[in-house]
């Protein structure tokens, strides 16, 4: 009987093979890496915008309720509590016309701007300045309107 030797070889990945999976991994994670990293902006984008129509929703109950838009003194806070200062809304809703007890804050912690009346004949503007929390910019860092989204 003639016994037949099986030769077992290790195979392993050698240097160079390693070398290639690490170098594919990393154009991966360099063209993956971008797209995810601009989505928390995105997100942050969109989010101001549904905060200023809603803080528009309010502002149009506080004008058929009042009659007017609260002037750029009284401001947002005209929504949360009854303005002292002229004009004084006559059938100011109990409990205001935003949740809680403090205007929202834009999504990168700043306050939103309000105006009016505003400019261009409009009852009143809106804005977020946006990731910089500075007048103007572009791109990530532009403001966002309410002027703007009227448009969109």
């Amino acid at each position: 009987m003639k016994r037949t030797r099986t030769l077992r070889t290790n195979r392993a990945f050698t240097l160079v093979e390693l070398m290639i999976v690490i170098v594919i991994i990393g154009v991966f994670a360099a063209i993956l890496y971008p797209k995810f990293m601009g989505a928390p902006d995105d997100a942050r984008r969109t989010k101001a915008k549904l905060d200023i129509k809603t803080i528009e929703s309010a502002l149009k109950m506080y004008k058929i309720d009042n009659g007017s838009y609260p002037n750029t003194d009284q401001g947002l806070m005209a929504l949360i509590k009854k303005p002292e200062t002229a004009p004084v809304p006559k059938r100011w809703r109990e409990g205001g016309y935003l949740e809680g007890d403090s205007v929202p804050k834009d999504p990168w912690g700043n306050p939103y701007y309000y105006t009016s009346p505003a400019q261009e004949g409009k009852d009143y503007e809106l804005v977020s300045y946006g990731s910089d929390g500075e007048v103007g910019g572009t791109g990530k860092n532009g403001d966002i309107s309410s002027a703007d989204l009227s448009k969109e």
